[in-house]
């Protein structure tokens, strides 16, 4: 089995365009990554204003570092590939075998930190759900796209697509190369229904790539036109009314001209 990660790319300040000066996007024809079915399906992304301001401040999405995310199993294999490698690649002998899955066991760690990650929710409606898990106060926001504008809003060395909810104690992850075990996550976070932006940006050496080198960055920002990207701000359901000026007032002295309106999930029913 040949375990060799992609080539290395980087994460750049300015959006990226061809030698032909026409604007490319993000990869989705790669076998990693699953595409939907609808290429305008709804995009979410759910944070609190400071994140907010951030990103208009920064005209950029940020890309945190795997290794960083709450989750300890992002980037590792399932316990069922660890039962059935011996199985799967009977054909190797038994010593060349264990040398082989402990290489790639330390590489797989040690790739989490130079992978980068950026999430975003795919539903058709907002989702109560995401406003308890990512915005943690009222003071909180949440922008809306679609896939095909995000995969146009993003450079060529994102990689983007869906990702794979399976059971890790029973099913296989595919192996053989890196990004397989970013595009793969636990069914008890099936719920997100998650859609990944992917950089993996390896750091080179005289011979090869820098193995065992630490990152010492917490992401990547990566250039994006907002205003091509985000169609709607939704201002939190409980937030105050003077929250929903400031969230107001901040966005238009950034320029950004997506209509801002407040959630109304909590809105008076009636009977």
């Amino acid at each position: 089995m040949s375990f060799t990660p992609l080539r290395s790319v980087k994460a750049t300040g300015a959006l990226s365009v061809s030698h032909t000066g026409v604007r490319v996007s993000a990869i989705t024809d790669h076998p990693c990554f699953n595409q939907p079915k609808n290429q305008e399906a709804r995009l979410w992304r759910y944070m609190d204003f400071t994140k907010f301001v951030s990103l208009l401040s920064s005209e950029s999405l940020f890309f945190c570092r795997a290794d960083l995310f709450k989750d300890p199993f992002e980037g590792s294999y399932s316990k069922a590939n660890v039962a059935l490698r011996p199985h799967v690649y009977k054909d190797i002998p038994g010593e060349q075998l264990e040398k082989m899955t402990t290489q790639m066991a330390d590489f797989s760690k040690w790739i989490r930190g130079w992978t980068y990650i950026n999430c975003w929710h795919a539903n058709e409606y907002e989702s109560a759900a995401m406003w308890d898990l990512y915005a943690k106060t009222n003071e909180a926001v949440a922008i809306e796209t679609n896939y095909l504008k995000l995969k146009d809003a993003l450079p060529e060395n994102v990689y983007l697509g869906l990702v794979n909810y399976i059971d890790y104690d029973s099913e296989w992850l595919p192996e053989g190369n890196s990004f397989y075990p970013f595009t793969h996550k636990r069914k008890s976070f099936e719920h997100e229904k998650e859609v990944r932006a992917v950089i993996q940006e390896l750091p080179n050496a005289e011979k090869g790539i820098a193995v065992g080198k630490e990152n010492q960055l917490f992401g990547s920002d990566v250039k994006v036109d907002l205003n091509s990207l985000i169609e709607t701000v939704h201002i939190s359901p409980t937030a105050p009314k003077w929250f929903a000026e400031l969230v107001s007032n901040v966005a238009s002295r950034y320029e950004l001209s997506a209509p801002i309106n407040q959630s109304m999930l909590y809105s008076e029913p009636v009977y």
